[in-house]
């Protein structure tokens, strides 16, 4: 089966052509036509099937005719790199069409959103928290939508999203296309594509195991020893671009701080960043200055890097979908990959629990010339935060004594509060002046300034 057997408009299939597509992957064959015929769809495939040009193909397609400038299909994505992503994907695939398309997320300034809004879109990719602020600024209109697209929608329940999901999809039309893909399908999200899709077609691709393409291997090693066997680990492979995840933002700074001093071409890419600056990571990582990247479950969303020969998980994720997830990010489109997975006494539990849903024991590897019995350090000085520097407060430096101000130094003899400080701006001329005396003293003041004035 071949693209052209869809009977894509010229200039969709001038864009399938500019990707270079020729084969539709499992997922794009079964889900395509019965998005092109308008149907609610349910996809259920594991990261790196091709998901995206499966919803943004014909979408383009029927965006081709009907009203311009107005907000037509809304793409609902978990995280900002996914958002790009897919924003890329439309680009690439939809450039002949003169669709546009723009991506609106948080951790960035609103009013170049809003700018952009006003002038005329016809796709908006969405992360959840920024588009409830457009919407409820009234700064998006959408009572045009057509489309609605929610992608990674078991990550969006994972993140917490679910309950902005549910407050945006009251605020759009409920006489819409509504297409839902998935890797996993937990309960929350079955439940709201019951409540959500209408008469859906159900589009499965072996989701629950990660994909055939990946070879799996697990080192078991001590927590300590784990940088150590990452550093020999990567000298003794033959890698292309490799992927590394650690299960906290401050262990992958560390981590990519520690392959860079190394000699290697690393990066971090973590929540702490600038969008700038993570932005730089992916697409320095994408067209090959990085060779290793160093990510977080949720920074690495939406990485769509198709040479990634290795993931390496430096961490053990804590369920089996995050474990789908993560490597998920090599073997894509039908390439074959290698997924690596760090392991400590603590992990048998999950790797028990990766075991069932791959459907096999997976080969436990000793890594030859390492020392795995190198004691452990008196206390770990690795990745335990470095110490503040102590906060010094500036000395407040004692005014000179000169004129009337010299009588705020003088010690409290006299009368205190409010009175002491009036009389002691005052000067002694005005100290004597009773409590009573001062409110007319002042409306005496103000007048005679303005009796001046005049």
């Amino acid at each position: 089966m071949e693209f052209n057997t869809f009977d894509f408009h010229p200039r969709v299939a001038a864009g399938i052509a500019a990707a270079g597509f020729t084969m539709p992957t499992p997922i794009q064959a079964q889900a395509i036509p019965p998005v092109l015929q308008k149907y609610d769809v349910m996809g259920l495939a594991q990261t790196g099937t091709g998901k995206t040009a499966a919803f943004v193909l014909p979408i383009l397609e029927r965006l081709l005719n009907g009203p311009r400038g107005c907000v037509r299909t809304l793409i609902i994505a978990p995280t900002r790199e996914l958002a790009e992503q897919i924003h890329e994907t439309i680009n690439t695939l939809g450039r002949q069409t003169r669709l546009r398309s723009m991506t609106v997320y948080g951790g960035v300034n609103i009013n170049p959103q809003i700018k952009k809004l006003r002038t005329g879109v016809e796709i908006v990719v969405a992360c959840p928290g920024r588009l409830l602020d457009h919407i409820n600024q009234g700064t998006i209109n959408l009572s045009n939508l057509e489309v609605l697209v929610l992608d990674e929608a078991d990550r969006m329940f994972d993140m917490g999203f679910l309950p902005d999901i549910r407050k945006i999809i009251k605020r759009i039309p409920a006489n819409r296309q509504t297409l839902l893909f998935s890797a996993t399908m937990p309960e929350d999200i079955r439940r709201l594509a019951h409540d959500i899709l209408h008469k859906p077609v159900t589009v499965q691709i072996n989701h629950s195991a990660p994909a055939s393409t990946v070879a799996h291997a697990l080192y078991p090693v001590d927590q300590h020893l784990k940088t150590a066997l990452l550093k020999k680990l990567l000298g003794h492979t033959d890698t292309e671009s490799v992927l590394i995840f650690t299960r906290t933002k401050h262990r992958a700074k560390r981590v990519g701080q520690m392959l860079e001093n190394a000699g290697y071409r690393a990066a971090s890419l973590q929540g702490n960043l600038s969008q700038n600056k993570r932005q730089d990571a992916l697409n320095g990582f994408r067209d090959g200055l990085y060779q290793i990247l160093v990510a977080t479950d949720i920074a690495a969303r939406g990485i769509d890097v198709s040479r990634i020969s290795h993931v390496i998980n430096f961490d053990m994720p804590d369920t089996t979908d995050a474990y789908t997830h993560r490597i998920g990010r090599t073997g894509r489109a039908e390439k074959t990959g290698d997924a690596f997975t760090f392991i400590t006494r603590a992990d048998e539990a999950i790797v028990r629990d990766i075991e069932r849903v791959l459907g096999e024991k997976v080969e436990r590897r000793m890594l030859e010339g390492f020392d795995y019995k190198m004691p452990a350090p008196s206390r770990d000085t690795e990745f335990t935060r470095p110490p503040r520097e102590p906060h010094r407060r500036r000395e407040q430096k004692k005014p000179a004594p000169s004129g009337r101000r010299n009588a705020v130094n003088a010690p409290k003899t006299g009368p205190t509060g409010k009175q002491a400080r009036v009389a002691a701006y005052r000067g002694p001329a005005h100290q004597h002046t009773s409590s009573a005396a001062a409110p007319r003293n002042r409306i005496r003041k103000r007048v005679n300034r303005f009796r001046s004035a005049l």
